[in-house]
């Protein structure tokens, strides 16, 4: 079985989830941000493929079990290629921190398609973005993360296979994210209640 390594970049600080701050205060994105990022740790933790999960941030979660690598603050791009390159990870996946509805079988498909392709993308659900790259070789490749990171990233690894998944494609950044987010883990709730 292939021994995946996995990244998670996650932007901590006043920063953290910047677009939503008509919506809510610094205290609630940073609490919203932690919960998702923890949703997303635990995730990785539970597929079998993955050998070691990496936290890149500002500063390390120590009830997390996980690597942390420090950002440095040199931004998203550099950073995972300088985290890369340190690691001379091969194969590693990039999943960002952000995606409340990801599972273990989105990752396994995402990972099973990168390990007969090269590599994998995970579209953001509007098309355009990218959630998740999962790079099976060591081949050379540049991280394009930010506006029209999909096809920024198709145009180097044409080969790539396309996973769209609900739970890699569904990520929290703008107002109506969140509201269909709290929708959502408000229905999963009450269903618990039933179980």
């Amino acid at each position: 079985m292939t021994q995946w390594a996995a990244i998670v970049p996650w932007k901590q600080g006043p920063d953290t989830k910047s677009r939503l701050s008509a919506t809510l205060d610094l205290a609630e994105r940073q609490a919203l941000a932690f919960a998702m990022a923890q949703s997303v740790m635990t995730c990785l933790s539970q597929v079998q493929s993955i050998a070691s999960v990496h936290l890149l941030a500002p500063a390390a979660v120590p009830q997390w079990s996980c690597h942390w690598v420090r950002d440095e603050g040199r931004g998203l791009n550099e950073e995972l290629a300088a985290a890369r390159d340190h690691m001379r990870a091969s194969p590693v996946v990039i999943v960002h921190a952000d995606l409340p509805r990801l599972t273990a079988d989105d990752m396994a498909c995402l990972l099973t398609a990168a390990t007969s392709t090269g590599a994998a993308f995970a579209p953001d659900r509007h098309g355009h973005g990218t959630n998740a790259v999962a790079l099976w070789d060591s081949r050379p490749f540049q991280f394009g993360f930010g506006p029209d990171s999909l096809a920024h990233h198709r145009h180097q690894r044409s080969d790539a296979a396309i996973i769209a998944r609900p739970g890699l494609g569904f990520d929290v950044d703008t107002p109506s994210d969140l509201d269909e987010y709290q929708t959502r883990f408000a229905i999963d709730k009450s269903l618990k209640h039933f179980e």
